[in-house]
């Protein structure tokens, strides 16, 4: 069994059930990579039955070419004064930057980006966190910007969250036969979002409390894949 990421543990225990939370390295995925083709090198040979292959929400968004260089994106005033509202993280910059407001505002829309702000002025005064993604929802929150810890070239770019991931983990598990649920993450040190699996409900609420610690790690591990296995 492969080693855990520094400073993580390959262990966890959940709901009196311990599993092996396995990083599975790759090289750095690029736009012109075909997913399938990334999955069958990295992962196809790694699952066994019964296990579960989580995949990090950026590379499939990088795969589907919705990845822009800064240098693309020209934010627009409103931009400019929204990210200043922002609290950007050691985590993630989040919506914390021109850049990466300005593709939220594309995404989601000029008017649900306003509103959400709007609403999370308002709680944050009453000591409320949150609302502002709640209300944006999870176009918003997976826009991914560079931190200091991000591989290059995704250091000088913004990636945005993946389409339909819901189908995307249902196509991967049936490229790995069938064998293993699928679940695409948007995991970090703060906490986490099953964009789309193969799972139900229930399944998907114990795979958030599984990845709690981020067993992928937030920074150079270039690990963007991870099996679940009961141990």
């Amino acid at each position: 069994m492969t080693q855990a990421n520094e400073g993580k543990a390959l262990e966890t225990t959940v709901d009196g059930t311990t599993v092996a939370r396995i990083p599975l390295r790759t090289r750095v995925v690029m736009p012109d990579d075909d997913l399938d083709a990334v999955i069958t090198e990295y992962a196809k040979a790694a699952v066994q039955p019964g296990d579960l292959l989580f995949v990090t929400e950026k590379i499939v968004a990088i795969t589907q070419g919705r990845s822009y260089r800064l240098d693309e994106i020209q934010p627009r005033k409103l931009a400019l004064f929204l990210s200043k509202y922002v609290t950007r993280t050691p985590y993630g910059i989040g919506l914390g930057m021109p850049e990466t407001m300005e593709m939220a505002l594309r995404e989601c829309g000029t008017p649900r980006i306003l509103f959400a702000a709007a609403v999370s002025a308002v709680t944050k005064a009453f000591g409320r966190r949150g609302d502002f993604y709640r209300i944006a929802g999870d176009k918003a929150r997976a826009i991914d910007g560079p931190t200091k810890h991000t591989i290059p070239p995704y250091n000088q770019a913004v990636v945005l969250g993946p389409e339909k991931p819901r189908e995307v983990a249902a196509h991967l598990k049936a490229l790995l036969g069938g064998i293993a649920e699928v679940a695409v993450v948007d995991i970090n040190d703060i906490g986490g979002n099953i964009l789309g699996s193969t799972l139900d409900k229930d399944g998907e609420r114990r795979l958030v409390k599984i990845l709690g610690d981020n067993p992928l790690g937030q920074g150079l591990e270039s690990t963007p894949l991870g099996i679940v296995r009961a141990v």
